[in-house]
């Protein structure tokens, strides 16, 4: 089990080619479920647990591992309110995303598979899994990939951390201006443009790269569109169809649309990420997710425009 992690490193090339790997997995039942090995710091055998009192139902308690405490989440129990069955012996898969460390518990893993993110689809509309943020077909089955980020984001909320969107301030000058984001997951998306609506941009969403490079173009070509008011494109990275990296090189290559200024906003950590902002033409790097910080980004995006004026 050790070694499925092994070659974690050499994956970060996969970075700017619309590419990536999906660690396969497994909970209660057949199906097969994904998370982006970007996201994936090793793979254990679950060892000892310390429960903890009053924690969220679906903490099952926290491992020490490498001399930190990691927080372990069953993802079956967070995911659909039935804990994994009793006698598996199961797997933690450790993550790191959005600043923080935790462990997701399951009930097996299986292996990694490379994909283009062509192949990774939107769940289907109307779909019963508000937990699944794309799917992809593996061997003739749908695998769910799982928005493991909304798993994250209620268990902090139901555990009283939420994020402090009310210390965003407004401004005065930011009504004339416009900003579209790309993001597969809703829980992102909604956190990016509460921000921004509370500095008092104007937002427009998408829900991956082809999404949003389609509406780019459209607004190129539409003077009533706000494409001239447009003050930045805030990107996700990993997205169904084209990932944030493949998204913004489109963008650099279009004669149109190259001014364009990108901010690429992530969960995924690493210090790659901040090599390919520069490799593939972004403006700047922001990790998720800090309304302040983020506020920060777009505020001075809003005084460089007002000194061009």
């Amino acid at each position: 089990m050790a070694g499925i992690m092994a070659s974690v490193d050499q994956r970060t090339q996969l970075a700017g080619r619309n590419r990536m790997e999906l660690l396969l997995f497994r909970m209660n039942g057949r199906q097969r479920f994904g998370i982006n090995v970007f996201k994936v710091r090793e793979v254990l055998p679950v060892g000892r647990l310390n429960r903890l009192p009053h924690a969220h139902p679906a903490v099952r308690g926290v491992a020490h591992i490498r001399g930190k405490t990691v927080s372990v989440i069953d993802l079956n129990m967070a995911t659909s309110g039935i804990p994994l069955r009793e006698g598996e012996k199961g797997s933690i898969i450790i993550t790191e995303y959005n600043r923080t460390v935790q462990g997701f518990l399951v009930a097996a893993v299986d292996r990694i598979i490379n994909m283009n993110w062509q192949d990774v689809l939107p769940p289907p509309s109307g779909g019963a899994n508000s937990y699944m943020t794309a799917v992809a077909k593996v061997e003739q089955e749908l695998v769910q990939i799982v928005d493991v980020e909304k798993v994250l984001a209620e268990i902090n909320a139901a555990g009283g951390v939420n994020f402090n969107e009310e210390a965003v301030q407004s401004r005065e000058d930011a009504g004339a201006w416009h900003v579209l984001v790309a993001d597969d997951s809703v829980v992102a998306r909604n956190q990016i443009k509460r921000t921004l609506e509370r500095i008092g941009v104007e937002v427009t969403l998408a829900n991956d790269g082809e999404q949003a490079l389609k509406t780019l173009k459209e607004w190129s070509q539409d003077p009533e569109s706000p494409f001239k008011r447009l003050l930045l494109v805030i990107s996700d990275i990993e997205m169904p169809r084209m990932d944030g990296y493949t998204l913004t090189r489109r963008i650099r290559d279009d004669d149109e649309l190259m001014r364009l200024h990108v901010l690429l906003h992530t969960s995924l950590s690493g210090v790659f990420n901040k090599e390919m902002v520069q490799r593939v033409g972004a403006d700047d790097f922001l990790a998720k997710f800090h309304p302040e910080e983020l506020a920060e980004k777009v505020n001075g995006r809003l005084e460089q425009m007002g000194q061009a004026v």
